[in-house]
């Protein structure tokens, strides 16, 4: 629970400044929305709760005005009025986690896969390099992985998919990385891309910052792509163990997008321009993925 400590920090209000620090996103800006419309209407207004929620602390995190230590007070007041329910103002960007904490109580989903989002969002705020892949891989557990567990427990799926799912939100998270290396790099002085591959190809951090990509970065990038093929092959397991119908199209159409997008990081070049999918990408995934829907 939250400490008195923390607790103190959340009524003096000062903390949350004047202004929210959300971006304005909408699940229509993100490479793979949650809430489609494949989703149960039933459920869509806790997928809502959730991915405002998520958002919000994403932005925070992400934030280029405010300090490490704003951004983990603000996480902390996050938490505190999701977990404890404490005063805060009555703000969009805050309200999101009273209104999670809501949903929460009403399906009766652990509160673990909201605040383990917030231990990767701590991180952040601080940490600005990765040193190794099983760094990066351990950030993922924290960043991405919840996600799946949420809309798994949401469905009341069995446990044994979460192994599948975590493969595939861990492939998700790598992409995103990939897609936005360069963007991270100037925006908010942070890489994930790990440094040993780097150094292991005789290349350098500001090399992200190049027009385009040098032979020994594209080696670095192919590698961690060779791993995101790994993942995906075992998120394939995901539509298979996947009980509800609407949720095992939704995550076929996912698996396949995730194949999509690591084939454009191949050929693509994420220094030159944003690789990103295509209509037909999405087209194509969604028609693959209905083979799972029987």
């Amino acid at each position: 629970m939250i400490s008195r400590v923390v607790k103190s920090h959340i009524y003096d209000m000062s903390i949350w400044g004047e202004q929210d620090v959300s971006s304005g996103k909408a699940a229509k800006d993100e490479n793979f929305p949650v809430g489609s419309l494949l989703i149960s209407r039933r459920l869509r207004p806790h997928v809502q709760a959730y991915y405002d929620f998520a958002r919000v602390v994403d932005d925070i995190a992400d934030s280029e005005t405010l300090s490490a230590e704003e951004k983990i007070k603000r996480l902390d007041g996050m938490e505190a009025v999701l977990c404890e329910n404490v005063p805060a103002p009555d703000r969009p960007d805050v309200l999101s986690a009273r209104y999670l904490r809501n949903s929460f109580l009403e399906t009766g989903i652990s509160f673990d896969t909201a605040t383990d989002l917030l231990i990767a969002f701590r991180q952040d705020a601080k940490k600005k390099r990765y040193n190794t892949l099983d760094e990066l891989m351990y950030y993922c557990r924290y960043s991405a992985n919840p996600v799946g567990h949420f809309l798994l427990d949401l469905h009341q799926e069995k446990p044994d998919t979460r192994p599948a799912s975590d493969a595939l939100c861990t492939s998700l998270q790598i992409l995103n990385h990939l897609q936005d290396c360069k963007t991270d790099l100037i925006k908010l002085d942070r890489c994930y891309i790990p440094l040993d591959m780097m150094h292991a190809q005789g290349v350098q951090v500001n090399d992200l910052l190049a027009e385009q990509t040098s032979h020994g970065l594209r080696n670095v990038f192919d590698r961690l792509l060779d791993h995101v093929d790994a993942l995906n092959r075992e998120a394939m397991y995901l539509p298979r163990l996947t009980v509800n119908r609407r949720l095992r199209l939704e995550a076929a159409v996912i698996v396949y997008l995730a194949y999509s997008l690591t084939k454009r990081l191949r050929m693509g070049d994420p220094l030159a321009t944003k690789v990103k999918l295509t209509k037909f990408d999405v087209i194509a995934s969604a028609l693959k993925a209905f083979r799972h829907f029987m």
